[in-house]
């Protein structure tokens, strides 16, 4: 009896060993040092990075690339600025790291894309940002005409893989349409693409998305202990925030579907501390909304009635919809991940929103851009019911999925 005692608690040791080393994720930015050192040696890097550019280690990774007797010559930053410190839609200025005298070019202003100016002391560009997975997160832009300006000048890339957070399997909503280009939708991909920044990188460069036949010459530094099927918080205990308003995980797993309201006259919950899981107006009355989402089904989610009034946050949001009104809506509590769609509930939400008051309830331009299909507006106003709407996506899907297949690396 002894020895099956024994046997059964060596089987359960070396079972939570093989689990934690199956959790033990090595990033681009883990392996690039002791990997590809010797290929950077005596070679002028431009870092296109901010303050989720770390090591597993929490090192940030241009001091790592300095301690190992590396030239960073100029950092590349992307909206909120290099800190993370800077609102949504703000423009971000030009800046130096003193203690390094690095100098950091901002990327989201005037200027979106590296210049030839910009470029003219790198030999070698390397990207290392978290991005969300969605596709109006406006880091994969960056990402976009950091390898548009390297292919014009015929600089190498080095994509720093990391995660979809979101996890790398989901594809979901309206695929961008032809002439809703922008910022905020910089190419045919999903609002969720189910890529890593790599992947993506591979796609942007392969299908001839860069445009006048630019082929940029990428080199991904992959992931290591990697699942497909696996969050954010599989690997991580701590969120660190990718931006202002996505302070923790669960606000990230919301956001793809609660950032239409940035297209409404609906409050998205800026100007409060739980930013889209906090959804309101003046007009609305909570309990008819919370009614109205169970009538036509949701799923994976908790809903509560809330009054909140937006209020000025510095370095969050500092002029919010209805700044110093009091709002009414409902807070947004995820249950089950699993069974949650954020996209479809972004949805069933403007549907009921639309249903409940068509007087007061406004869309814009803006909104098409989130969703990148004029189509999901127009037929939320003739009063389309969400599931056909969310149907009517699925021939698109299809098509993108498997022009994605060609990319994925994991």
């Amino acid at each position: 009896m002894k020895l099956y005692s024994h046997i059964f608690l060596l089987s359960l040791f070396f079972a939570a060993i093989s689990c934690s080393q199956t959790k033990k994720l090595e990033t681009g930015a883990d392996r690039l040092i002791p990997e590809y050192l010797s290929v950077l040696k005596n070679k002028r890097i431009g870092l296109v990075t901010n303050s989720t550019g770390v090591l597993s280690n929490g090192t940030p990774l241009y001091k790592e690339l300095l301690n190992n007797g590396l030239k960073v010559t100029p950092i590349f930053a992307p909206e909120h600025g290099f800190g993370i410190n800077v609102s949504a839609g703000n423009d971000v200025d030009n800046s130096t790291i003193a203690q390094d005298s690095i100098k950091v070019y901002s990327l989201y202003g005037t200027i979106k894309k590296p210049t030839k100016e910009m470029l003219k002391n790198v030999d070698v560009l390397i990207y290392d940002i978290q991005d969300l997975g969605t596709r109006f997160y406006t880091y994969i832009s960056t990402l976009y005409y950091v390898l548009q300006a390297a292919a014009e000048n015929n600089i190498p890339v080095y994509v720093l893989d990391r995660p979809d957070p979101l996890n790398g399997t989901t594809i979901d909503g309206p695929v961008l349409k032809d002439g809703q280009k922008s910022f905020v939708g910089i190419a045919p991909l999903p609002v969720q693409y189910g890529m890593t920044p790599g992947e993506l990188a591979l796609y942007f460069s392969g299908e001839g998305l860069l445009g006048n036949n630019l082929k940029a010459a990428i080199t991904v530094v992959k992931m290591k202990n990697w699942s497909r099927k696996s969050y954010f918080d599989n690997y991580y205990n701590k969120w660190t925030k990718t931006s202002p308003n996505i302070p923790d995980f669960e606000t990230a797993l919301i956001y793809p579907g609660t950032c239409f309201m940035e297209g409404t006259n609906i409050s998205e919950g800026r100007g409060t501390h739980k930013p889209f899981l906090t959804i309101g107006a003046p007009f609305i009355n909570s309990q008819d909304l919370i009614n109205k989402l169970k009538e036509i089904g949701t799923e994976g989610i908790a809903l509560n009635p809330i009054q909140f009034t937006p209020v000025s946050i510095p370095g969050m949001s500092e002029n919010p919809k209805y700044k110093s009104e009091k709002c009414y809506g409902i807070s947004i509590k995820i249950s089950d991940r699993n069974n949650f769609k954020s996209v479809e509930f972004g949805i069933k939400l403007v549907y009921a929103l639309r249903e409940l008051y068509p007087q007061k309830f406004k869309m814009n331009d803006y909104f098409d851009k989130l969703t990148g299909d004029v189509s999901v507006r127009n037929e939320i106003m003739e009063g389309t019911k969400p599931n056909k709407i969310i149907r009517s996506w699925g021939k698109d899907l299809e098509k993108f999925n498997e022009i994605r297949k060609k990319y994925l690396l994991y």
